[in-house]
């Protein structure tokens, strides 16, 4: 999906225009105006890169301008599709631009401008992760003698202000200076077809990739063994890569200068904070490093211990821990430890389970983690703080960090990986559920022109919700779950018939369900808690909260239960509709921000679609409206 396509002579004669063709299409595709800096990165460049392809003989090749990658909210700003000169099978070209005159590179790869407020990506480096980003989620790349390049033209770089030239070019990463302009020429001329006749070729193959399937995001549990095992699997973007240089500078800075420094990466969900700490978890280990993984999760924790390592073994229980696992321990035990939803960090360690000795050790939570390591790395999103006692904001990590005499670094993840990558539907969840001061949208009105592919839906009963969830997954493949707000009581299992089984808790007319097993309390032929989301058996029950914490599945089923409501316009949080015992403790400005994060936690869960319900007909109604 692009912005603006075209042929390149068109293109060109109209170039003076483009921007404003660009921010028409981007408020109708995204419904989002764009900044002043893109805007003119529009104007200055695109032009000259449009008479570069003249000069070079490719008014015949076809250009999309700004095509979105699949399943991310990440845009490469041109793809040239083309022929092949000599296999005259597609050929297609990635280009990066770059208005910079001046830039240092630093020996971690990453590079400094004076305009920018934290270091960024190589340019080479950032268009050869969009080259291989494609690879990996579009097949028709690799058919038969299809071909993909990248380049980063810097058009307005002169050599003596220049220092990133050291990184060795390959396929999908080339660099070209205003400077080398010629060497750019007769780059695309080796890439591209300079024969006028092959113009409806070059037509078709742009037509081949923009139809091309595309294969949703790597599910994150799934590739994780091979994570962690072998290689990456993952591809990080961008913000991604920055925050993953971060930690190894970091890492290094403090075997040189035996310094601390804490890492905290912001980022919604789905904006691949976990994703980025399997890559790091991954590769530290490789390198010998003594690194481990903590959550305040035990589904999440547990589901990795599972998947990720393969086995039960104690092994893996020494790679995977929880946040109350660093009581009393030697401080900077460890090199790095990556703390996942970071924003499940609690005041205290201690539990009533938490023996005598070990709690007379006991610290606040964040003070034992910020020890433990050298390099602590804290992931989280501060909209996911469901329960009372969870402290894992940015601004508790830092002063903590500070009184220890940590040096801070701060890195946002702006992208949406999950939910099909689209920004517009986390954009309308912000809305919903008043997140965002514009008011809530419908969908189809917020979605407008775009080519957004992402579903939302408001059904009548909770039995057509499910009904639709498993007629999507049928036909379409995938996962699906029904997740709820916690409005009904969680019987412990009963015995029928000699057999222990599941009490359906969750009733809503005719239609009833139970809960998930609880974790204590395993049921034959339902999974335990820790993997309802992962396991396939999970759709016979409704997941709460803390079992959909941090998963995804394809498709998502949302009960919104009658302890948050709409009234004269508004939520309202009622306490005593809620079956939550911690939650209902929270104070009165806590509690509702408490359910509000509950429900932006549930909504954000599905790859591909979201359904909802409500068991309060005012909220039914509000709902209905808003989904169509």
């Amino acid at each position: 999906m692009a912005l603006v396509r075209g042929r390149a002579a068109p293109l060109l004669s109209k170039a003076d225009q483009l921007h404003e063709m660009l921010k028409v299409q981007a408020r109708l595709q995204y419904q989002s105006g764009t900044g002043d800096g893109e805007v003119r990165s529009w104007r200055h460049s695109l032009p000259v890169l449009l008479q570069d392809l003249h000069d070079a003989g490719l008014d015949h090749v076809e250009v999309l301008v700004e095509h979105k990658l699949p399943f991310s909210p990440k845009r490469a700003d041109v793809v040239v599709c083309g022929v092949h000169p000599k296999t005259r099978r597609p050929s297609y070209v990635v280009v990066e631009l770059k208005q910079w005159t001046t830039a240092v590179a630093g020996p971690d790869g990453m590079v400094t401008l004076p305009q920018y407020g934290q270091p960024v990506l190589h340019p080479i480096d950032q268009v050869r992760s969009y080259c291989q980003y494609l690879v990996d989620y579009v097949p028709y790349l690799e058919q038969g003698d299809n071909q993909l390049h990248g380049i980063a033209y810097l058009h307005n770089a002169a050599a003596k202000n220049w220092t990133l030239d050291d990184h060795a070019p390959d396929a999908y990463g080339r660099l070209y200076t205003g400077e080398q302009r010629a060497a750019l020429i007769s780059e695309l001329k080796r890439l591209l077809s300079t024969d006028p006749s092959t113009a409806e070729a070059c037509r078709q193959a742009a037509d081949d990739f923009l139809d091309a399937r595309t294969e949703p995001t790597k599910p994150l549990l799934e590739v994780a063994a091979k994570e962690v095992k072998e290689r990456e699997q993952f591809v990080l973007l961008d913000e991604q890569q920055v925050a993953y240089n971060v930690v190894e500078n970091a890492v290094a800075r403090a075997d040189k200068h035996n310094t601390k420094t804490a890492v905290i990466v912001l980022g919604g969900p789905g904006s691949g904070k976990s994703v980025l700490a399997l890559s790091l978890l991954g590769d530290l280990a490789r390198k010998g490093r003594r690194v481990m993984h903590a959550t305040g999760s035990a589904s999440f924790t547990n589901t990795l211990r599972k998947i990720v390592v393969g086995s039960r073994s104690k092994r893996a229980e020494t790679l995977f821990l929880f946040f109350n696992s660093f009581i009393g321990e030697e401080p900077n035990s460890l090199d790095v430890l990556i703390c996942d939803e970071a924003h499940r960090i609690r005041e205290t360690s201690v539990n009533r389970f938490t023996k005598a000795a070990t709690r007379a050790k006991a610290r606040r939570q964040v003070h034992e983690l910020l020890d433990i390591a050298r390099t602590p790395v804290f992931l989280l999103d501060q909209h996911q703080v469901v329960r009372p006692g969870e402290m894992g904001t940015e601004a508790e990590i830092r002063e903590a960090a500070e009184q220890l005499g940590c040096r801070v670094d701060v890195v946002t993840l702006d992208g949406q990986f999950r939910c099909g990558g689209s920004e517009l539907y986390d954009q309308w969840v912000a809305r919903l559920l008043g997140l965002d001061p514009r008011p809530p949208i419908p969908w189809s009105e917020l979605v407008g022109e775009s080519d957004d592919t992402y579903t939302v839906a408001a059904l009548p009963t909770p039995a057509a919700l499910e009904s639709w969830l498993t007629a999507h997954a049928s036909k379409s493949g995938g996962t699906a779950r029904i997740a709820a707000g916690y409005c009904w009581r969680w019987s412990d299992p009963t015995v029928v018939d000699g057999t222990k089984v599941l009490v359906d808790d969750v009733v809503i007319g005719g239609w009833r369900r139970p809960w998930n097993a609880k974790p204590e309390k395993p049921v034959p032929g339902a999974p335990a808690s820790h993997f309802w989301a992962s396991d396939t058996r999970g759709f016979g029950q409704v997941g709460c909260i803390y079992t959909a914490q941090g998963f995804e599945y394809d498709w998502s089923g949302v009960l919104f239960g009658d302890d948050f409501v709409r009234r004269d316009g508004a939520w309202v949080a009622r306490r005593d509709r809620s079956f939550d015992g911690q939650v209902k403790k929270a104070t009165e400005e806590e509690f509702p921000a408490l359910i509000r994060n509950t429900y932006k936690v549930l909504l954000t869960r599905g790859m591909k679609a979201t359904a909802t319900y409500s068991t309060d007909p005012e909220t039914q109604e509000f709902l209905v409206r808003l989904c169509a």
